[in-house]
């Protein structure tokens, strides 16, 4: 009788982090995607660095692009999710945005592996990518929103509204220039993207109400591995 669930035994003990094995291959995937590349890599040798067969893999993801897919999709979907919920916030505009700045960078530099630098691999150009540049996109415009809005509270410059949204992937450059993040990084360029909008103010309370916006959000970034 076949036990639901199980599927097939693995090579090896698992070293790698993670509750399932999906969770496991998506690890090694990030780790090996980021330092030798994404052409470079197999299926075959993600499903070495697990400790599984290949055929196992399969039983998770069918394509090395649909794991690549899940990847991205793990660095863009919660933040996206958290900057709709905050624009339909009414009030003044600035700790929202200055809460997702936050938080989106604190998801950034908490993963695993320097997930972000894969966003410049030409692969990603092709229509099976499609769905990830879409909501990169809407992402991107969902900050500029509330940065118009911190624009129009501040009588800031108006040009400004997408410096925001490209502050918060200057954490991709940092981490691959000094591999991680200190704690500090995602407020400092939250209070930064800020200041560059015109916002004038204290930023100790600026980050209080920031975090009890993220709590009351249930932020919980997508971290891998």
């Amino acid at each position: 009788m076949r036990s639901e669930g199980r599927g097939r035994p693995r090579l090896e003990q698992s070293r790698r982090p993670g509750n399932t094995a999906r969770e496991e291959i998506l690890d090694a995937a990030a780790e090996l995607f980021t330092k030798i590349g994404y052409a470079g890599t197999s299926t075959r040798r993600i499903a070495d660095a697990v400790g599984m067969r290949q055929a196992s893999l399969y039983h998770h993801f069918a394509t090395k692009d649909d794991i690549l897919d899940a990847l991205l999709a793990g660095t863009v979907d919660e933040a996206l999710r958290l900057a709709g919920e905050l624009l339909a916030q009414p009030g003044p505009a600035a700790e929202y945005l200055h809460a997702l700045v936050a938080g989106d960078c604190a998801q950034l530099c908490a993963s695993r592996w320097n997930l972000g630098a894969l966003y410049l691999l030409p692969e990603l150009r092709v229509d099976r990518f499609a769905q990830f540049r879409a909501n990169r996109e809407e992402l991107r415009g969902r900050y500029r929103k509330l940065a118009g809005r911190v624009i129009a509270q501040c009588d800031g410059v108006a040009d400004a509204d997408d410096l925001p949204f490209r502050l918060v992937e200057s954490v991709i450059n940092r981490r691959s220039d000094d591999e991680a993040c200190v704690p500090e990084t995602p407020w400092v360029i939250a209070d930064a993207a800020l200041r560059i909008l015109g916002w004038h103010g204290d930023i100790a309370d600026l980050r209080q109400r920031s975090a009890r916006v993220l709590e009351a959000a249930r932020w919980k970034p997508v971290v891998t591995g």
